[in-house]
């Protein structure tokens, strides 16, 4: 599935063609989901048909105790074939009810490992897919998946197939008895099943629609949620909360709506089914009491056909049920098998190469890169890095400088050429080796909810505490650290909250230095400090950068200086190349951007 298709899965409509390739790519995930569930499936569908068939042999029971032993009592004061009826209705319903406990016991453990498996599966292939999908697909999104939609599922598989199965089961059985003690009875229900099948038709058709609609705005409602609580400061700042009080007032107001449209369509077919359901039992009344009183029917058997015809009709509530589940879970489905369909745009190599000490080199050969094919970042880009060095890219906003670095940390592939670490193109790199090699600190400097020491430690997970201290020393961290409530110790909560921005971006420097790649890359990283405390993480920086190869992607010229080489870009081209030094002397544009900074100085 292509990146546009995940972004119009929320449509209501579908062409024919596209529902086909849907509910292909649904089968496929559901048989895979199914699999390995197999044998406790075929256990539990053994169950549920011996308890509803015990369950179905009441009626039958009563009306061979109504005409077999009441005139046994009667006639001949006999009551051995009332007591063995009664027996029999007893252990019947004991043994139905045991065996349904059984079942129920048993598809609760087939619905968890169901789901077990499923959010497992979108968790690791969330995680695997590239950059690119989680760019262009909303956190509010991913986020529906992994709840709002595994719950329908969930929905479904604890009571929904339940309810159908027994259901369908139940309506077979007593078709079957009833032909068995009186055809003329079962003639009467088939007389109804036209109608019946019209009604039922219309409901699947109607409900599907509403029933869509609901998920829709259901996900939509979501997504603002979560969009909203993620970029509150944003909100806050541009005084935003009345606007998107609005818009979220929209989203309650559409998804309340189309819930009402939804609760319609049961409106219509509760009570149609309700007056189907009765009108026929007074069919077999009249046209079984005639039969009585002229003799050609028993009082039982005629209690048993009232009592199978009542009950035909039972199930087809809980068949609608079903179906409501059925629809939000089968929309859920699709959605998720959307998401696991989707392929990462930066494969893993099938064949590898192990590159277990870099050195650093990096080569950028005819690299021809564009987001979208008109939108050109890097027309055609060559450049090579000797190991060891620090580069400092400057230029525009959108000159390509962070798509360079996302190219080195394949985090994207170019659309043309190769870009190669020791010789080595990054497509073919062992994806350990890869990440072991290249770290990029982003302007952003996440921190996750858990301790400092665990932060610091996530490129290097089995480090020691001595090392870790060890690397928040290097980068002029640990003085902040160790005057924290718990040290290292302290919890940052989520997003690093219990830390400030600059000093997020101090740990996640003591991250990197921790990890101790071949190949650095920082995107702005000291974007979030203020002039002093950049000044302190200055010696901090030299040694985060000493002996390997640093990209370093600055706005401030301050950080630059400790560069060994400066490249300017401009729309994906270099136009300079050289030492700070000899660029500052010059005419050109480093040289201008210099001047400015200095003067922002004064």
């Amino acid at each position: 599935m292509t990146l546009a298709g995940v972004e119009g899965e929320d449509r209501q409509d579908y062409s024919r063609a596209e529902s086909r390739v849907i509910r292909q790519r649904s089968s496929r995930l559901l048989g895979s989901l199914l699999r390995p569930l197999r044998g406790r499936v075929i256990v539990a569908m053994v169950i549920v048909a011996i308890s509803t068939g015990l369950q179905t042999a009441g009626p039958a029971l009563i009306a061979i105790g109504i005409d077999t032993g009441l005139p046994a009592i009667v006639e001949r004061a006999d009551a051995l074939p009332l007591a063995i009826v009664v027996l029999l209705y007893l252990a019947a319903a004991v043994v139905g009810a045991v065996l349904m406990w059984h079942y129920t016991m048993l598809s609760a453990r087939i619905s968890q490992a169901f789901l077990y498996d499923l959010r497992g599966r979108i968790y690791r292939h969330a995680q695997r897919l590239s950059l690119e999908f989680h760019e262009s697909y909303t956190s509010g999104r991913i986020i529906a998946r992994q709840t709002n939609d595994l719950d329908s599922i969930r929905e479904l598989l604890d009571s929904g197939i339940q309810g159908l199965i027994r259901g369908v089961l139940y309506m077979v059985f007593i078709a079957i008895a009833l032909v068995i003690i009186d055809p003329l009875s079962a003639a009467v229900i088939a007389a109804s099943l036209p109608i019946l099948a019209l009604l039922t038709w219309w409901f699947q058709a109607t409900s599907q629609r509403a029933f869509r609609a609901t998920r829709v705005h259901s996900a939509r409602l979501i997504v603002k949620f979560v969009e909203t609580m993620t970029g509150i400061r944003a909100v806050k700042a541009f005084r935003a909360e009345q606007r998107n009080q609005r818009e979220f007032g929209e989203h309650v107001e559409n998804y309340r709506a189309a819930n009402a449209k939804a609760i319609g369509v049961f409106g219509i077919f509760d009570p149609s089914l309700v007056i189907i359901g009765n009108v026929t039992v007074a069919a077999v009344l009249l046209v079984g009491g005639l039969r009585v009183a002229g003799g050609a029917l028993a009082v039982g058997v005629l209690l048993a056909a009232l009592m199978y015809t009542r009950r035909f009709f039972d199930p087809m509530e809980e068949m609608a049920q079903f179906y409501n589940s059925y629809q939000s879970a089968a929309a859920a489905l699709e959605k998720i098998s959307g998401v696991l369909e989707e392929t990462p745009s930066v494969p893993d190599p099938t064949r590898p190469i192990e590159l277990r000490q870099a050195r650093g080199a990096i080569d950028f050969d005819g690299v021809r890169f564009a987001y979208r094919d008109d939108r050109v970042v890097l027309p055609d880009f060559e450049l090579h890095i000797p190991a060891g060095q620090t580069v400092a890219l400057v230029g525009s906003t959108g000159a390509g400088k962070t798509t360079l670095a996302k190219l080195v940390s394949r985090f994207y592939d170019p659309s043309t050429g190769t870009v190669s670490l020791d010789g080595v193109d990054l497509r073919k790199l062992h994806p350990k080796d890869l990440r072991r090699a290249i770290v990029m600190v982003t302007q952003e400097a996440y921190l996750f909810s858990g301790s400092v020491a665990e932060n610091i430690a996530l490129g290097k997970p089995a480090a020691e505490r001595a090392e870790i201290e060890a690397a928040a020393r290097a980068v002029g961290a640990h003085e902040f650290i160790t005057a924290l409530p718990d040290g290292y110790d302290t919890d940052v909560n989520k997003r690093g909250g219990r830390v400030s921005a600059g000093q997020r971006q101090l740990l996640s420097f003591a991250r990197a230095f921790l990890a101790d790649p071949a190949v650095l890359i920082l995107d702005e990283a000291t974007a979030s400090l203020d002039i002093p405390s950049e000044r302190l993480v200055q010696h901090g920086l030299t040694t985060l950068l000493a002996d390997r190869t640093a990209i370093v992607i600055a706005h401030r010229l301050s950080t630059v200086a400790i560069a060994d080489r400066v490249l300017v870009m401009e729309r994906g081209r270099i136009v300079e190349d050289g030492a700070p030094d000899e660029l500052i002397g010059g005419t050109g544009r480093f040289a201008a951007l210099h001047a400015a900074w200095r003067d922002s100085l004064v």
